[in-house]
C-alpha cells in the first residue's frame, strides 16, 4: 500500500473528527466523562490490519492520533484551517 504522508494524515484527521465526534455524544448522552485515550482506542479500532505506521522518529501512530485529537478539542486544528494553511501534520 503506497500512500504519500499528506493524504494519510489527512486522512487521519478525517478518522479522527469522527470519532472525537462520535465519542463526545456518547459522553453527552451518558453523562460519562472520556478522556483522549479513548478517542484514540476508536480510531486503531477503525484502522483497516495494514493502515501504515510512522516510519521516522519516536512517534507512535497512537502519539498521532493523540495530538490530533487534542488539537481537535481545543480548536488548535480549526485554527490553522482558519488562517488558509488548512490542516497539516505536526512535526
Amino acid at each position: 500500500m503506497t500512500v504519500d504522508a499528506k493524504s494519510l494524515a489527512l486522512d487521519l484527521i478525517a478518522r479522527t473528527e469522527g470519532e472525537t465526534e462520535n465519542v463526545a455524544r456518547l459522553a453527552v448522552d451518558t453523562n460519562i466523562t472520556f478522556s483522549i485515550e479513548d478517542i484514540v482506542d476508536a480510531v486503531e479500532r477503525g484502522l483497516p490490519a495494514d493502515y501504515p505506521a510512522p516510519t521516522n522518529g519516536h512517534a507512535t501512530r497512537r502519539d498521532m492520533i493523540a495530538q490530533i485529537a487534542q488539537d481537535i478539542l481545543s480548536g488548535a486544528l480549526y485554527e490553522e484551517t482558519s488562517k488558509g494553511e488548512g490542516p497539516e501534520p505536526k512535526g
